[in-house]
């Protein structure tokens, strides 16, 4: 029979040939009890980019500079006919992570501490919300009398946010978002409503919001369904006159806000000039010529 020592024996011994070929992180004194102890680091703390799997590449320098070009998994490299162990544990801890950010639901402690009104669809659960698209779209009378009441309707601009498929993008990205677009309408004298948060909320939310506010231009922040290279990123979708069912080619999008792609701050001052262009073309989507 193997002993609790042999078993803990033979896990060092791997953790440390995966740090010596570069498997892994860097490891020195690896044990048991220091993985315990929190000091390996974070498996997704490392950048994907600088790691060179593959043993003696033709061209390492030209391998290089394509890992700098994509997040995309290059060059994993093999055991046998699996992906090596290090890669595989990367694989699913992304995954994982991508899992969370549709999963969960934005913190009532953010709303809270942002102060935004929060609605909700149709849309009973998270359960629901997945599987019924449609209900996302929509508000029943009651939740759609609150917004025309908090709304008003003197604004030419409502702008809102809306989990989507994403709750991560929104708590990271939103606020910075918001504050940014909202500054860039100030500064131009064009008035918009107090910002708020739909629960369950669609890209589709907006075509109601519009309906309901009767506002010109309505924005829709929304968390962007996560991949494996990150899921933290949020979209902008923008519509002039939005009505139900709108064809989407009628809405304008600024995609990709996050650390990796638009950043947050620089998304709002280019959304914020999107709505002013928008109010001056009366125009949005394919119509509207940048």
């Amino acid at each position: 029979m193997v002993s609790e020592h042999d078993i803990r024996k033979c896990v060092t011994e791997i953790l440390k040939e995966m740090a010596l070929t570069g498997q892994g992180p860097p490891i020195n004194n690896v044990s048991l009890d220091s993985i315990s102890e929190g000091i390996l680091p974070d498996i997704l703390d490392r950048d994907l980019s600088e790691e060179i799997n593959v043993p003696k590449p033709h061209n390492l320098e030209a391998l290089k500079a394509i890992k700098k070009l994509t997040p995309a998994r290059i060059g994993v490299w093999r055991t046998g006919t699996r992906y090596l162990t290090d890669t595989l544990l990367r694989f699913r801890a992304d995954h994982a992570v991508a899992m969370d950010a549709v999963f969960t639901e934005v913190p009532e402690e953010w709303i809270a501490r942002h102060n935004l009104p929060k609605f909700r669809t149709r849309c009973e659960n998270k359960d629901m919300f997945l599987t019924r698209p449609d209900l996302g779209r929509r508000f029943d009378q009651e939740e759609a009398s609150k917004i025309k009441n908090l709304v008003g309707q003197n604004n030419r601009v409502v702008v809102f946010v809306a989990d989507g498929l994403s709750t991560t993008a929104i708590t990271v990205n939103a606020m910075d978002t918001l504050k940014s677009l909202n500054d860039g309408l100030l500064a131009s004298n064009i008035k918009t409503s107090p910002p708020f948060f739909v629960q369950y909320g669609r890209v589709g939310s907006e075509d109601s919001v519009s309906e309901i506010t009767g506002a010109e231009v309505v924005v829709c922040l929304i968390g962007e369904r996560p991949g494996l290279v990150t899921s933290e990123s949020m979209s902008a979708y923008l519509c002039y006159k939005a009505y139900l069912d709108i064809p989407e080619a009628k809405r304008t999008v600024v995609s990709n806000i996050h650390r990796g792609g638009t950043p947050a701050v620089e998304a709002g001052s280019y959304i914020s000039d999107l709505v002013k262009l928008m109010l001056e073309k009366k125009a949005s989507g394919l119509d509207l010529k940048l």
